[in-house]
């Protein structure tokens, strides 16, 4: 089973949103035993909340569902983890930064490095301060980039 993890800062808005928007790519393809999905922060804030009311409602417009709650990426979940996914390149660089060696840090992208139709180094921005609208935008980001990591990850 191929294991990947969602990271942002505090892990209520992005990260669980791109969790929910994976799993529920993978269950339509017909893929959910051979993937295993999660998300986490680099910041301790949200530690064992759901996701932002904001988040849930929007997914669940797109009939998504946000199962997890808010933990914090520790060093050790390198191990756990075949690839790890930053929202943004803050999140990158702390991961990085925490990262034990090179195999770990080889396992860290940016999420929208796997959507062709954006540059390399875009990010997920935070909806957080935002309106409806701006978690409604970090979903679409989210479904571009899981179709382009599904279609890497499936050949």
């Amino acid at each position: 089973m191929f294991r990947m993890c969602f990271v942002c800062l505090g892990n209520i808005c992005r990260s669980p949103t791109a969790e929910g928007i994976m799993l529920h790519a993978i269950a339509q393809a017909g893929l959910s035993t051979a993937f295993a999905v999660e998300s986490a922060g680099t910041a301790d804030y949200h530690v064992g909340e759901w996701p932002d009311r904001r988040s849930l409602a929007a997914a669940k417009q797109r009939g998504v569902t946000l199962p997890s709650r808010a933990r914090q990426w520790l060093a050790e979940d390198f191990r756990r983890f075949d690839l790890v996914l930053a929202m943004d390149s803050d999140n990158h660089a702390a991961l990085l930064r925490i990262a034990p060696d090179d195999e770990a840090r080889a396992k860290v992208r940016l999420l929208r490095s796997f959507d062709s139709a954006v540059a390399p180094d875009a990010a997920v921005p935070d909806p957080y301060y935002g309106g409806i609208e701006d978690f409604e935008h970090v979903l679409d980001l989210c479904e571009a980039a899981a179709r382009g990591l599904l279609a890497r990850l499936a050949v």
